[in-house]
């Protein structure tokens, strides 16, 4: 079930929500073909039946065609609360783009597009979506709700950090996740995408991360990176100058004099980032700005169906 091709075939589109929707499409029609099928085009119409519920609204064809049992959904229902977050630092605006390539090989390019993907299935699902994005200031907030006006205004709102010239701004996770969690009041699922560049106090961010969890909700990590330069540090030896864009500080290195530890350094923070997660039942899911979108939409799927 791969989607690389339909991004490929797609990605000289603008319009944000065209472009969702198709990779949402592309998806769908590649779970008719796994074992994945109670995921299908079907599922965004119908929902799981559960034990003791009346059985008056089972769709018995698809029943027969799924061997599944499900009953059918009614507009009003709304089965999930869902909350994304974006982080908008300097930092998530790398790598800097030529012009050919398209806008969801950055971080926050691949941001803006996974949020958009995910909605568009929240959409077809009748589920009801709010949105935070922050950085240096809490840039924007938007409660659940499900009406086509309130996700017009949510991709708006998204095309814009696409546009924005970016200036050095630095990453104020820590304040902002624990403001974004007071405002969350009923139970939802909440969805966050960091590259987690977050300097300080590793306890305070976990603390943040956990506050996310109060009122039983559901918290997803999403681990942008750029695995080629991030994660592997793949330069040649010509000697270079980082620059650090979120306070301008500038080191000048031979990257393979530092490769082999900066690659040490980067696996530890993961395993670590990912241990304390689990610690906290945080679903942690590292994502490269490269791969495709599958791992995103069935990471949600799958903790959709265990949010009892």
């Amino acid at each position: 079930m791969k989607i690389e091709s339909q991004i490929e075939k797609i990605s000289s589109f603008q319009h944000l929500e065209l472009l969702a929707n198709q990779v949402v499409e592309g998806f769908i029609s590649g779970m008719h073909k796994s074992p994945f099928h109670g995921f299908s085009a079907e599922f965004a119409e119908h929902k799981v039946y559960n034990v003791g519920e009346s059985t008056k609204h089972i769709d018995w064809k698809l029943f027969a065609k799924t061997d599944r049992l499900y009953t059918k959904r009614f507009e009003e229902e709304t089965n999930l609360r869902c909350h994304i977050i974006i982080d908008n630092s300097s930092s998530m605006h790398y790598p800097v783009l030529t012009k050919s390539q398209p806008f969801f090989e950055n971080k926050i390019g691949f941001s803006v597009l996974a949020s958009a993907v995910l909605m568009n299935l929240l959409k077809k699902q009748r589920d009801a979506v709010g949105i935070s994005v922050f950085s240096d200031t809490y840039e924007y907030y938007a409660p659940e709700k499900g009406s086509d006006r309130h996700h017009r205004m949510i991709l708006n709102a998204l095309e814009g950090l696409l546009i924005k010239p970016v200036v050095q701004k630095s990453t104020d996770t820590i304040t902002f996740l624990h403001q974004i969690a007071e405002k969350i009041h009923r139970r939802s699922m909440i969805i966050l995408f960091t590259d987690m560049f977050q300097s300080g106090n590793e306890e305070a961010l976990f603390n943040a991360l956990q506050h996310l969890k109060h009122n039983k909700h559901k918290v997803v990590l999403f681990h942008v990176v750029d695995n080629k330069t991030e994660l592997n540090f793949d330069f040649d030896n010509a000697p270079r100058k980082f620059v650090d864009v979120e306070t301008g500080e500038v080191v000048a290195v031979f990257a393979d004099n530092i490769k082999e530890e900066y690659e040490k350094q980067i696996e530890s923070y993961f395993k670590k980032l990912a241990l304390t997660c689990s610690q906290n039942r945080i679903k942690y899911i590292p994502v490269s700005v490269h791969e495709s979108f599958e791992k995103i939409l069935m990471t949600y799927l799958v903790e959709k169906q265990n949010f009892g």
